[in-house]
């Protein structure tokens, strides 16, 4: 049950200053989202907004956070309940959403929400106050997914003590973003006028409230330093007044406070304070450990809290009061006087901030104060010894930026920049510019090798990455050959050097299978590439292969193994590598994947949100072999929801990419083409969809799955020009190549094509045997929706089909699509079959055949929450012969998932309730 009062959006108080500069800033406007209201407590932020609200026409959504809504469930429970609770209608089922137990729930429910105020089309405001108490890096990813795709007219406004750590140098690019901070909450005259007289019912007389607001010009934090220094006190008898201030000039819009007004707060200090403010300026974030390195002292935990009690400028970055900066204008200020009366000092605290920074993994901070100050040989030094961890963790775009503000003669002779910009123009996706710098890269190896450079011994280190880097320019020239001898080259090499380059190298291993469709060595090989990445940190590698493994897998048949890898990597890679501040580090691979896995389980909402950050890079420009990939899945779930022009477009935009482009691709992408001639048959075009095909001699195809697919289209095109002798031929000789290299989801639609060629030549018998040998395959993989994208007749069939009409949710799930799908096209369907029904505990009908001891010790470690891998290693067998058993356990009990067999095994009594 969710708590109603934090829905409540506080009363306005009519004495408070109308401040409408600053609402007129908080309105609405396109193409802003969100209002970014961040102060200190006590700057009247929550009075503002609430003021807003009361006079925007808009429909509000308010909610008061606190320290209990940091878990991801609660506070997208209590945001989807403000929503509802002003009067949105649609949303139980996102509420519901978030009762599931699966990790794409809560994004689900997000995207749910999403779609509601599309749909909705009316204009809203979304009030979060108090949103630094959520510190949770997910909910900052799935809140900054939230805003990415908010629909026109929906505002969302932010009031925080503490900058969230959300994409909001992204957002600001792009004007999504209205900044209201404290020198914007600062008064005008007028304002200032009426917070003493009306407000505070204080008799200020107006030549003092006009000299207050002249000498701090209005900025709060200008009138916080002149109250430090004793500049405003109470009048006896008539509340607070303004007593003389001394006479100060604020520099306000050069953004340094006069160095009166400093030494105004500073000589109040004590000399302790004043010399801990000076010393600690050189920081960009202070935290105890910093400020003790740099001060050579052990009591920075007691100044800070000391500052922050005094009210010093000094702004928490979080709740926990260890991390803070001190407020911009005030650290523009100590730095300027350090820099005046000491400059040698400001010097060295600055380089001993930049060494803790480096010793403590804050590397990009460490660099940003490098490149600010332009120290170029320690930049060079720096960028050669962290900058493969930076282009490996998805900073190749940063590292290419400070390589390019080096002098050239930094780069020039230096063969560790000059392989990290080859890395990071790899990882930019920008392969065709790399061959004349691995030339040139080359030479200079040589050059050192001959001069006997004291760098020698290095420099032949690279010569592995190099080799990488040429394996990779071979694979789009579909030199497989050599790409595949570069490879095994370095393999051999690689142990001789200390540069991490496993996980890469599998990773292209991986590729080279999956190439020649070695479907089972490139598991191996992406495994592999998936292990040495996170022993090597890097997380790209990792979520890139785990994505390819991830595709292979659902290939393969096994869907649940695919989404078990998607979510270990996707766990892995936010667990080391989480920047909530950073856009999210994604994998084409892997959304694809996901992409995929969620449309074939008939989840199509699921499959769009992995899909939506893949169309981002597509709409930006990215590499070939990616655009490929993004466009089939996006027209492969297009087709699948019967949006078959968008499908269409889509994939001739592919096809048109993947033929201009081919030399410019590592891997052979799916048959787009495959794809775009069962949207031309579902729009009745056959001839279009023999246009595009090929005849199936066709050896345009390296890889076999995509051959295997390239010829199942033209099968589906000869039942379509009645030609099903002819498609009975081609799916013929399929038929063993698919079963031997496991290509299981192609085999299920080998079956069922082969089966409505059958049924064409009304051999209905035989055409019956082809389905049940598609439904057994298809249901022990967890394939869904290929069913429904089959043609009319086909799907006919299966509805007439007597093994659907056994018990289990799968067959169930799978009729019932049928069956809706029949009905919105006014189909032919068996109207006349029943649904099948999953009997309840008190009438489960027994089991046909027992339960063997083996099936009985899987059932049991399944109930008690264990993993395939880890029932293998408790039975000790391997994991081949527990899916066996599971898959027998499955049909037996007539289900086709965990939760289902466990379900049924309680209603048989084989488990506790």
């Amino acid at each position: 049950m969710l708590l109603n009062t934090k829905f409540l959006r506080p009363t306005s108080d009519p004495r408070a200053v109308r401040r409408d500069r600053l609402s007129e800033l908080l309105d609405p406007r396109s193409p802003k989202r969100l209002n970014l209201v961040i102060a200190p407590a006590g700057f009247g932020k929550t009075t503002l907004v609430a003021h807003w609200c009361s006079r925007t026409p808009s429909a509000t959504a308010w909610l008061s956070l606190d320290e209990h809504d940091d878990e991801s469930r609660r506070f997208w429970q209590y945001l989807i309940g403000a929503f509802e609770h002003s009067g949105l209608a649609g949303v139980e089922d996102c509420r519901k959403q978030l009762g599931h137990n699966s990790v794409d729930a809560v994004t689900a429910a997000i995207t749910g929400l999403i779609n509601i105020l599309s749909a909705d089309g009316t204009p809203w405001n979304l009030v979060l106050d108090d949103f630094h108490f959520i510190r949770g890096n997910e909910i900052q990813r799935q809140f900054a997914y939230f805003i990415d795709y908010l629909p026109p007219g929906i505002t969302v406004t932010i009031a925080s003590r503490t900058e969230p750590p959300l994409p909001l140098a992204r957002w600001r690019v792009r004007r999504w973003v209205q900044d209201i901070h404290p020198g914007l909450l600062a008064f005008s005259e007028e304002e200032c006028r009426a917070f003493f007289h009306d407000t505070m019912g204080l008799n200020i007389p107006e030549e003092e409230v006009r000299s207050i607001c002249r000498r701090t010009e209005g900025w709060v934090a200008a009138m916080q330093l002149s109250a430090l220094s004793g500049g405003v006190q109470p009048s006896p008898g008539k509340g607070a007044t303004a007593t003389n201030l001394k006479s100060a000039h604020l520099d306000v819009d050069e953004r340094h406070i006069s160095d009166y007004v400093l030494a105004e707060v500073l000589d109040q200090q004590s000399e302790e304070v004043s010399r801990f403010l000076l010393d600690t300026a050189c920081c960009p974030r202070l935290c105890a450990s910093l400020c003790d390195a740099i001060r050579g002292a052990n009591d920075s935990q007691q100044q800070l809290q000391q500052l922050l009690t005094q009210n010093l400028f000094l702004i928490p970055l979080d709740t926990h009061n260890e991390w803070f900066r001190y407020h911009d204008l005030f650290r523009d200020a100590l730095l300027q006087r350090i820099g005046q009366r000491d400059p040698e000092r400001a010097s060295r605290l600055r380089q001993k901030t930049v060494e803790w920074l480096l010793d403590h993994a804050h590397v990009q901070e460490a660099i940003a104060q490098i490149v600010h100050h332009q120290d170029w040989p320690r930049l060079a030094n720096v960028l050669a010894e962290h900058g493969n961890n930076l282009i490996h963790g998805g900073y190749h775009l940063p590292v290419l930026d400070w390589i390019q503000a080096l002098p050239d003669e930094f780069v020039k002779e230096s063969p560790q920049l000059q392989m990290l910009r080859v890395w990071g123009l790899f990882f930019a996706n920008r392969v065709d510019t790399l061959e004349p710098l691995l030339l040139s890269l080359e030479d200079l190896l040589d050059r050192q090798v001959a001069d006997s450079h004291p760098d020698a011994e290095g420099a032949l280190g690279l010569q592995s990455e190099i080799s990488l880097i040429r394996s990779y320019l071979a694979r789009t020239r579909s030199d497989d050959k050599n790409a595949s001898d570069l490879t095994r080259q370095v393999l051999k090499d690689i142990d001789h050097t200390q540069i991490p380059l496993k996980s890469v190298t599998y990773y292209g291993l991986g590729l080279d299978y999956f190439g020649k469709g070695d479907l089972a060595d490139a598991e191996e090989a992406l495994q592999s590439a998936v292990r040495y990445g996170q022993v090597e940190r890097k997380p790209s590698t990792v979520l890139s292969s785990g994505g390819l493994l991830a595709w292979i897998q659902y290939n393969r048949g096994d869907i649940e193994m695919a989404l078990d890898t998607c979510t270990e990597v996707r766990r892995w890679v936010d667990q080391h590598y989480a920047d909530p501040s950073q856009p999210r580090l994604i994998s084409c691979w892997q959304n694809s994947a996901l992409t995929e896995i969620y449309r074939e389980r008939n989840e199509p909402q699921l499959a769009a949100t992995h899909l939506a950050p893949l169309l981002e890079h597509v709409r930006g420009g990215t590499e070939a072999g990616q655009h490929v990939v993004i466009q089939y899945v996006r027209g492969h779930l297009a087709f699948s929801e019967g949006r078959f022009q968008e499908a269409i477009e889509v994939l001739e935009d592919a096809a048109d990419m993947g033929r201009r482009r081919r030399d410019h691709i590592v891997f052979e992408p799916p048959a787009s083409s495959a794809l775009l001639a069962r949207c031309f048959l579902a729009t009745g075009h056959p001839e279009k969809a023999r246009a595009c095909l090929g005849s199936p001699d066709d050896d345009r195809f390296t890889n076999p799955l995509n051959r295997e697919q390239n010829l199942i289209s033209i099968a589906r095109v000869k039942v379509a020009l009645d030609q099903p002798g002819e498609a009975q031929e081609i799916l013929s000789k399929l038929i063993p190549a698919a079963e031997r290299s496991a290509h299981n989801r192609h085999l299920v639609e080998i079956l069922l094509v082969y089966a409505e060629a059958l049924d064409c030549q009304n051999r209905r018998q035989e055409a019956q045997e082809m389905l049940n040998r598609a439904i057994i395959k298809a249901a022990d993989a967890g394939f869904m929706r290929l069913f429904a994208e089959e043609s009319p007749r086909l799907r006919a069939l299966l509805l007439d089909l007597p093994l659907l009409k056994a018990p289990g949710s799968w067959n169930t799930n799978l009729v019932t699509m049928l069956r809706e799908q029949a009905n919105a096209k006014s189909e032919p369907s068996d109207a006349a079959s029943p649904t099948p029904v999953i009997k309840t505990n008190a009438e489960a009908a027994p089991l046909q055949e027992p339960l063997s001891h083996r099936e009985k010790q899987v059932l049991t470690l399944i109930n008690e929450g264990h993993a395939n891998k880890e029932i293998a290693a408790t039975m000790e067998v391997a994991p081949t012969t527990v899916k066996a058993h599971i898959r027998n356990l499955y049909g037996k009990l007539g289900v086709g998932r965990r939760t289902e067999a466990l379900a049924r095994a309680r209603d048989l009594g084989l488990l506790d309730s």
